[in-house]
């Protein structure tokens, strides 16, 4: 299988490529060049499987450039019983009112992003190693995606770290599972701004080719092809655990800031799994909801996005809403081109003749969450006697609550641990209520930190990359 950019100008790439490159040199994104489909005959064997053999055979649809074998050793070395707590890996529970969750969040940093660090940690070491070559990964997080590439990173071979989050914008149980690593390879970078003033730096770095160059510079946002592979995997795992059959259809309700996570539910559902619909939660950040409603995208300012209690989708541009874009212009790259020139003129764009195509044929809806929405929330399900969620999950089971159809089997993706905000679990249930975390994480924020706060610059960020590699 070989990968395109969304825009159109850079030549097919390997999965091995694609893994190490990031943003593609034309700024697109790179998708497969058509997307592999799974039969009945595939799911029925698949139903079943253990959580690493599943993944097998979802990711090596994707890597077909890594012999199957080392694919194999690499996705057992990622999902463990160590690493994520149990053998299920991802399990399914359900709610009073039917709703499922699927637990996401079992890994070493509480947060659903360990599903793809975990692999893409061990996928990044083996393509180095096999190529004598090193890597600086330049990201970007809102909260957790920060804490799951550091830990999956640290003491990599041939790999540093420079992670770059908003100052102050993260809850302290976030900052601190960052801030308190002391690896040499790891680099916490604090921006005086927000979330999307950290995106629009590394897309500034990486559109600097000869900087990028010399630097080696890659990845582990999601616009890194490899995390969506990781990620489309616990679609399938969700669909075996929430149904008996392979004639049943499933809904999944994703809490979304990015778009990488449903993006992945997207490619899922043009792959064959059988999903009726994906239901996109957002925040107060609403700016997928509008365009699932209106079919107008209006990304904002960085001085118009919201600071709220979900703090991981404070997010006003979404990355991976390229990739559905370019599938919904049926891959026609002008087309993306012009949309994304009007992105970045400011202005957006506006698809609302798709919308009946969004919904039937990709099957698209949305709903928003507010503060009060996610304390009652959190407070219903505790009440209930179905134990705690948090903020961000919240968002998606008040999402999914709204927009059910009679009959329909939702399946809320679990984002987060609730110990990450425990703050925001607090007010909503007092403060008598215990908030558990692992025995390993007490005492985490008390911790020394090491952090490096710049100007809301790219040329801070280099100079900072500069001087750690001189």
């Amino acid at each position: 299988m070989k990968y395109i950019s969304t825009r159109g100008q850079t030549a097919p790439k390997t999965f091995s490529e694609v893994l190490l490159m990031g943003l593609a040199p034309d700024g697109g994104l790179m998708m497969p060049e058509e997307y592999p489909a799974v039969s009945e005959t595939m799911l029925e064997r698949w139903r079943g499987l253990s959580y690493p053999e599943l993944a097998f055979e979802v990711i090596r649809l994707f890597a077909t450039d890594i012999p199957e074998n080392d694919l194999r050793e690499i996705i057992n070395k990622s999902y463990t019983a160590e690493a994520f707590g149990s053998d299920d890996i991802t399990p399914v529970r359900s709610l009073k009112d039917g709703i499922k969750i699927q637990g996401l969040s079992n890994g070493p940093t509480l947060a659903f992003k360990d599903m793809a660090m975990q692999f893409l940690g061990n996928a990044f070491e083996y393509v180095l190693e096999r190529e004598n070559r090193s890597l600086n990964i330049l990201g970007a997080t809102s909260g957790d995606t920060g804490s799951a590439a550091e830990y999956a990173m640290r003491g990599k071979r041939g790999i540093h770290v420079f992670m770059l989050s908003p100052e102050g914008r993260m809850s302290p149980f976030q900052r601190a599972q960052m801030y308190s690593l002391q690896d040499d390879n790891i680099v916490n970078i604090a921006v005086r701004g927000m979330f999307d003033d950290c995106q629009d730096i590394i897309k500034a770095v990486q559109s600097d080719a000869r900087f990028k160059e010399q630097y080696q510079i890659g990845t582990v946002n999601s616009i890194n092809f490899g995390r969506i592979a990781a990620q489309i995997a616990y679609y399938f795992a969700g669909y075996f655990r929430a149904t008996e059959s392979n004639r049943e259809t499933v809904s999944f309700c994703v809490p979304s800031g990015n778009f990488g996570n449903v993006c992945a539910g997207h490619i899922a559902k043009q792959m064959g799994l059988p999903i009726r619909r994906l239901i996109v939660a957002t925040n107060e950040n609403d700016v997928l909801d509008q365009f699932f409603k209106t079919g107008a995208y209006r990304p904002r300012t960085t001085e118009h996005t919201y600071v709220t209690s979900s703090p991981s989708m404070d997010i006003s541009k979404a990355s991976n809403f390229e990739r559905f874009a370019f599938d919904l212009m049926a891959r026609d790259c002008d087309a993306i081109q012009a949309l994304w020139a009007e992105v970045a003129s400011g202005k957006g764009f506006d698809l609302h003749f798709k919308l009946q195509e969004i919904r039937d044929d990709y099957g698209f809806v949305s709903a928003k969450s507010t503060h009060a929405d996610r304390l009652a929330t959190i407070r219903a399900v505790y009440q209930d006697g179905d134990g705690l969620i948090d903020p961000h999950t919240a968002d998606g089971v008040k999402a999914a609550r709204e927009l059910r159809e009679p009959g329909e089997t939702v399946v809320c993706l679990e984002t987060a641990l609730p110990a990450k905000f425990e703050d925001t679990i607090r007010e909503a249930l007092g403060s008598s209520v215990a908030v558990p975390r692992p025995a390993k994480l007490e005492g985490l924020e008390s911790l020394p930190q090491k952090v490096l706060t710049v100007p809301n610059n790219a040329e801070a960020v280099k100079t900072v990359i500069r001087e750690k590699l001189a």
